[in-house]
């Protein structure tokens, strides 16, 4: 062979490494995007908006992620993805470092093709519709760090192959439909745990009874964090929860059958029967005013049936004070009548408030809100106290204090009654009602959501009226600062409620909502610190910005732990995804506000900033939008 054809010989031999290299990374890239495709084909959402299907590289799509020309990154929160994840596509995104599916639609098991994904660290798949046992395949993903299976139909048992996940930190499953036992799973880094809301049963296993109760609740579960187990342990279960109901039943009887519906007949009769006398007896009493614990109750109308709706019902139900023969039934002297504050007009009395058509707002804390409509004179908020167990001085010097408290961003306090049966307190009405119904009720199509500009202004506004409040002493503190505690004007203007009450009432007889906002620290809800209310608006922050509503562990409702849950988001290095969809873009002042918000809901009182430093801060991310302080909105007001 001649010399130059040995020599082009090695050098191809030399670059053919090199060569192969090429076309396969091209293919590997394009497989990734041939997937991509037919996930957008497959499930739909927004991703046949975001991708374009004209681009060669996935890697600019919204919600993906590539490095070396591989794609490592899929996030798809709530996208309106709906259907089943369908066989064939994960098979090829063998690089998927992070996958995050979480508040979409998707139902049915989870493909097998998604086994291939052994470089998984988190698999957010919360918030679905996935069915079926856990996967095995699951615990094959052991560099899993989070996973985050909540809020689905998944059922079976709990597998002990979870065990094989030593490097797991977040460990998510609550509301699915898991039985049986909890294994004692040894998972040494495990940081995050909730089983809540299943139908595990059986004692809480050594190794995880470190986690708090509210992990555990609505089960039928016992041991440390829980109750005490008694020596009849129930035996775990070991079938399946999906059996058809017509076979767990037996069937009835025609007999049997026949007595239930006469029995069903004259019961409804009996009752009818009743409920007309009831009424009948009702009407035939003159009186002009009913019991202010009949507020919440409807009213009996001619037919039989109550009134739900309508001008009628809110008369029948906004009188406040029973009146028998003419008189006021009262049993302190000279309080039948409204103590105003300051210079507040004096545009009506206790009769005319007693005469208004009244709604029911909402029922807190302290007490019921209502919505009266004076005959003459404004719209006001009425709240009726419950649990008050203190002397009448005390009671009238504890709320002169809250009555002296004047500021743009407090809802104030106009007026009160008092008698030793009822406690009255009337305030500004806020037509917008309160942030907590903005940022989650109405979830349809109709809802308008709210603007960065809007939540930045609301926040500033919620801080200013807590400064003030802390400005007033060193004991001075709100309490129970919530999203239904902030109130809002027609023009968004943030007004804060409630401040004061907690020092008028005793512990509350039932749980309540503040659960999600009070600090770790606070043991009694009437003693709570300024350190402890920046904690609550930290919450309150997170809540700005993520849309999520705190955990209300102790009423069972949905909810997370809001400073928990963003510090996991946080720690991965992902903050896109801790942001409310609604928001559309990331901006760096919304960074920096969630910055602020986790240094509020440190774990320890003496890290957290104060309220001056906490408003300054706001002030100075968004200054353009705080440079006029809020004014008072004289429309929404009966004050001067």
């Amino acid at each position: 062979m001649q010399p130059q054809y040995v020599e082009k010989l090695y050098l191809l031999l030399w670059l053919m490494p090199f060569i192969s290299v090429i076309p396969r990374v091209q293919s590997d890239l394009s497989s990734d995007r041939a997937s991509l495709l037919a996930l957008r084909t497959a499930v739909g959402g927004r991703t046949t908006e975001l991708w374009n299907a004209t681009d060669e590289s996935p890697c600019s799509w919204t919600g993906v992620k590539c490095e070396g020309s591989r794609v490592t990154v899929l996030r798809l929160p709530g996208f309106s993805l709906s259907g089943q994840l369908p066989a064939g596509i994960f098979g090829n995104l063998t690089n998927l470092r992070t996958l995050s599916l979480r508040l979409n639609a998707l139902t049915g098991q989870l493909p097998s093709d998604l086994a291939a994904c052994t470089s998984l660290r988190n698999l957010y798949l919360q918030g679905n519709r996935f069915s079926g046992h856990i996967p095995e395949f699951v615990f094959q993903f052991l560099d899993l760090v989070r996973l985050n299976l909540a809020s689905n139909n998944f059922s079976g048992v709990l597998a002990p192959g979870f065990d094989r996940l030593l490097r797991l930190k977040t460990l998510f499953l609550e509301k699915n439909r898991l039985i049986g036992s909890i294994p004692d799973l040894n998972l040494p880094n495990l940081e995050q745990f909730n089983v809540t809301d299943n139908f595990l049963n059986g004692s809480v296993p050594r190794r995880l009874q470190s986690f708090p109760s509210t992990a555990f609740s609505g089960n039928q579960l016992c041991g440390r964090p829980l109750q005490a187990c008694s020596t009849n342990v129930i035996a775990p279960l070991t079938v399946d929860i999906d059996v058809d109901e017509n076979k767990r039943n037996k069937k009835l009887s025609g007999g049997a059958v026949g007595g239930i519906v006469m029995g069903s007949v004259l019961s409804f009769i009996l009752f009818c029967m009743i409920l007309m006398f009831s009424c009948r007896k009702k009407s035939s009493q003159k009186t002009s005013t009913v019991d202010i614990a009949t507020l919440e109750k409807p009213a009996c109308e001619e037919n039989g049936r109550s009134s739900e709706t309508g001008h009628s019902a809110a008369v029948a139900a906004t009188t406040m004070v029973q009146r028998r023969k003419g008189e006021v039934i009262d049993n302190t002297a000279g309080a039948n009548k409204l103590v105003f504050f300051g210079n507040a007009a004096r545009v009506f009395d206790l009769e005319d408030l007693l005469r208004a058509s009244a709604e029911v707002l909402g029922k807190g804390t302290f007490g019921t809100a209502y919505k009266a409509v004076l005959e003459i004179g404004p719209v006001v908020a009425v709240k009726r106290l419950k649990d008050v167990n203190i002397s009448a001085t005390e009671f009238r010097e504890k709320i002169d204090a809250v009555g002296a408290m004047d500021h743009e961003n407090l809802v104030p306090l106009r007026a009160y009654y008092y008698s030793v049966d009822e406690k009255l307190l009337v305030h500004d009405y806020m037509p917008m009602g309160s942030l907590s119904a903005l940022l989650h009720g109405n979830k349809g199509a109709g809802k308008t959501p709210l603007n960065w500009d809007i939540r930045s202004e609301i926040a500033y506004g919620v801080a200013r009226g807590i400064k003030y409040l802390h400005s007033q002493g060193p004991d001075v503190s709100h309490g129970n600062i919530k999203s239904s505690n902030v109130l809002l004007t027609k023009s968004y203007n943030a007004r804060v409620s409630d401040f004061g009450l907690a020092q008028l009432v005793g512990p509350p007889s039932s749980p309540n909502r503040v659960a999600g906002y009070r600090a770790p620290e606070v043991t009694d809800p009437r003693k709570v610190s300024q350190k402890a209310d920046v904690y609550s608006f930290g919450v309150l922050l997170l809540e700005l910005l993520t849309g999520k509503a705190p955990s209300h562990a102790v009423l069972n409702e949905e909810g997370v732990d809001l400073p928990r849950w963003v510090q996991s988001v946080v720690q991965e290095e992902w903050r896109s995804e801790v942001f409310d969809v609604e928001l559309l873009s990331v901006e760096e002042e919304m960074v920096q506000m969630l910055e602020l918000a986790l240094d509020c809901a440190a774990r320890y009182p003496d890290r957290r900033p104060s309220m001056y430093e906490v408003t300054s801060r706001i002030e100075g991310l968004c200054p353009s939008s705080h440079s006029n302080p809020q004014q008072h909105d004289v429309d929404e007001s009966f004050g001067p």
